[in-house]
């Protein structure tokens, strides 16, 4: 018997009752709304949109790691920092490392871990909320690592690195150097976190700022268009897989069709900076096949 397959199963709206809306739903995520928002907005039940909000991550996830195929060798400086939120409540904190190019400002890498928060709370909160689950000890530093090891796979003559001066990274780096057997592979520069009180020199904040303005600059985008990752919200996540991925479907947008900045006329993408596309792309091309986990590597 001969098995044949639908075009449908090479879709990225496979099984979908309302495919129409895949690419709606992904602009309003990345705008900041909530799923019942959209849900109004649309005209759809919520559940409806935490289903395409799942698998817009997933094929983000999957969009960026062939997207990191094509790319080949990373050719510039890449600015490493945390982008610190939290899931649920603020008990449960949640990391998100951004590797993003400091002269392309393209995102290379963005990988979230959850750790706990401080124990200091209130009697009141105590009896309110339940101690989150344990983590594993040292999973920032791990985290870092299986960044940083995926970043020196696409840059066979070094990395250079540039971050703050966070115990993790070191301890990282340490750990990456000690399996390589000839020599130093990541050259680390450390701009550390200055004090900005009006008593104390400007040069060395301004130094840091400038080395750090690409990840600095992720990171404000971030807040500023995620409603549940700004400093005084009522939104929040409510678990970090779904954060992950809305992070990374971010990411894709900041790459491919944002423009790196809208104060200029130039139509410029991070992706046209590294040699990906050579114009700005559309929900429509990044929605315009269906990827398979198994047929990509890394």
């Amino acid at each position: 018997v001969q098995r044949t397959f639908s075009r449908q199963s090479f879709a990225t709206s496979y099984y979908l009752k309302r495919p129409e809306l895949l690419r709606p739903v992904a602009g309003l995520l990345v705008a900041g709304s909530a799923h019942r928002q959209i849900a109004r907005y649309l005209g759809c039940s919520p559940s409806t949109v935490m289903t395409m909000s799942v698998r817009l991550g997933r094929h983000a996830d999957l969009f960026h790691r062939a997207s990191l195929e094509q790319l080949g060798t990373i050719k510039e400086p890449v600015v490493f920092d945390h982008f610190e939120t939290f899931v649920r409540s603020q008990m449960e904190r949640l990391a998100i490392g951004t590797a993003v190019g400091q002269q392309s400002w393209f995102v290379y890498a963005v990988d979230g871990m959850r750790y706990r928060g401080s124990r200091r709370r209130s009697r009141r909160k105590r009896m309110l909320k339940r101690i989150p689950d344990p983590t594993t000890p040292g999973v920032r530093v791990d985290s870092t690592c299986n960044t940083l090891e995926r970043l020196l796979s696409r840059s066979p003559e070094g990395l250079d690195l540039i971050s703050d001066d966070h115990p993790a990274y070191r301890a990282a780096i340490n750990r990456l150097n000690r399996r390589v057997r000839s020599g130093t592979l990541i050259r680390h520069s450390i701009h550390a976190n200055p004090d900005r009180s009006p008593d104390h020199h400007k040069t060395v904040a301004r130094k840091r700022d400038q080395a750090m303005f690409a990840a600095d600059l992720l990171h404000k985008l971030i807040r500023h268009c995620q409603a549940h990752h700004r400093r005084e919200t009522i939104a929040f996540g409510r678990k970090s897989a779904n954060v992950n991925g809305r992070a990374m479907l971010f990411a894709i947008w900041r790459n491919f069709i944002k423009r790196m900045t809208e104060r200029r006329p130039e139509l410029i993408s991070p992706a046209m900076r590294v040699g990906l596309t050579s114009s700005l792309w559309t929900w429509q091309d990044f929605l315009a096949e269906r990827l398979f986990a198994g047929r990509i590597s890394g």
